[in-house]
C-alpha cells in the first residue's frame, strides 16, 4: 500500500472506539519490527520518526526504508515526523515523502504556536499530507525536547478548541498528566479532562483527532480509559527502545562470542515486535484490517 495519512487511520479508529499505535523507529530493524507486527496483527500502524532518528539515519535513508516496507505491506502504514521543531523540518519531511508531520511549537506563547502550526498545515494540506499540533506542555524528555515538572502544563479544553479551529490541524496532542519517557512514580492521567477536551474540540473541529503522547509505562486501565474518552492515536517510544536494548543485552549474555551483527540485532528486532503486538492488542487496533 502507498503511505497513509493520519486521517486514513484515525477516522476509523475514532468510529471504532480504538486507538492506532504510533511507534518510535530509528533504523531498518525497528521499522521492520513495527510493520511486521502490524501485518501479523492485521492492524494499522504509525511509524513516528524523531529529528534525532533523522539525524542518526539520514532523512532520505529512513524515508526510503519506511516507504519500501510500507508499500509491501497489506495494512495502512503512516510515516510521521514526531515533534518537528520548525516549519523547515516539517517541509523537508513532506518533500521526502512523509504523508504526515507533527510540528511542536508548544514551547512558544499561544499566538506564536498558532501561527507556526497554521503555516505547516497550509503547506502540508496543499500536497495531501496531515498535521499534528500540540497545545499544553507534556513533561519529560523526548529526544531534543526537555520539559520539567514545573514547566509542564495541563491542556485547557477551551484553549484546545480555539487552537484546533484556528490552525485546522488534523490531530492534536494534549497534556493531561502524561509524560515522555518512563514515569518516575505512578502515572496520574486526568481522564475527565481528556473527555472535556474531546467534547470542546469536536464542537468546533469535528475532523480533528486527539493524541496521547508518553504511552510507555502507562497502566493498561488508564490507556483504555483514555481511548474511551476520545483518544485515537497513542505514542509508544521508550518501551520499544528498552525492548531493543534488552534484546541485545540478552543475546550477548547468552552468546558472548557472537560475531555476526545479524545474530545480535535480529533477536532485538523480535523483542520490539513482541512489545508492538502487545500494544496493538491493548489499543484495540488488532484485527481491524
Amino acid at each position: 500500500m502507498p503511505l497513509a495519512t493520519l486521517n486514513d487511520v484515525c477516522k476509523a479508529a475514532e468510529a471504532g472506539k480504538y486507538a492506532v499505535g504510533a511507534f518510535g523507529v530509528q533504523n531498518l530493524e525497528t521499522c521492520q519490527a513495527v510493520i511486521e507486527a502490524a501485518v501479523a496483527e492485521r492492524a494499522p500502524a504509525i511509524l513516528i520518526i524523531s529529528e534525532g532518528a533523522i539525524k542518526y539515519a539520514g532523512l532520505q535513508s529512513i524515508s526510503s526504508i519506511v516507504k519500501t516496507l510500507a508499500e509491501a505491506a497489506p495494512v495502512p502504514i503512516v510515516a510521521h515526523l514526531d515533534h518537528g521543531s520548525s516549519f523547515e523540518m516539517a517541509a523537508q519531511c513532506v518533500v521526502a515523502g512523509f504523508k504526515s508531520v507533527m510540528v511542536d511549537a508548544s514551547r512558544y506563547p499561544y499566538e506564536e504556536n498558532v501561527a507556526i502550526t497554521r503555516k505547516v498545515v497550509d503547506m502540508a494540506h496543499a500536497v495531501g499530507a496531515t498535521v499534528e499540533g500540540e497545545i499544553g506542555k507534556i513533561g519529560g524528555v523526548e529526544e531534543h525536547i526537555v520539559v520539567n515538572e514545573a514547566e509542564a502544563t495541563m491542556t485547557e479544553p477551551e484553549e484546545a478548541a480555539r487552537f484546533a479551529a484556528a490552525t485546522f490541524v488534523d490531530a492534536l496532542a494534549v497534556a493531561i498528566g502524561n509524560a515522555h519517557g518512563l514515569y518516575k512514580g505512578e502515572p496520574k492521567l486526568d481522564i475527565p479532562r481528556m473527555g472535556r477536551i474531546y467534547a470542546a474540540v469536536k464542537a468546533v473541529a469535528p475532523e480533528c483527532f486527539l493524541v496521547l503522547h508518553g504511552g510507555s509505562g502507562t497502566p493498561d486501565h488508564m490507556i483504555r480509559d483514555a481511548i474511551a474518552a476520545g483518544v485515537s492515536k497513542i505514542n509508544i517510544g521508550t518501551e520499544l527502545k528498552l525492548a531493543f536494548v534488552n534484546g541485545v543485552k540478552d543475546t550477548l549474555a547468552r552468546k558472548p562470542g557472537v560475531d555476526d551483527p545479524r545474530h545480535l540485532i535480529g533477536p532485538a528486532r523480535e523483542a520490539v515486535k513482541v512489545v508492538t503486538k502487545e500494544k496493538m492488542r491493548l489499543f484495540g487496533s488488532s484485527g481491524r484490517i
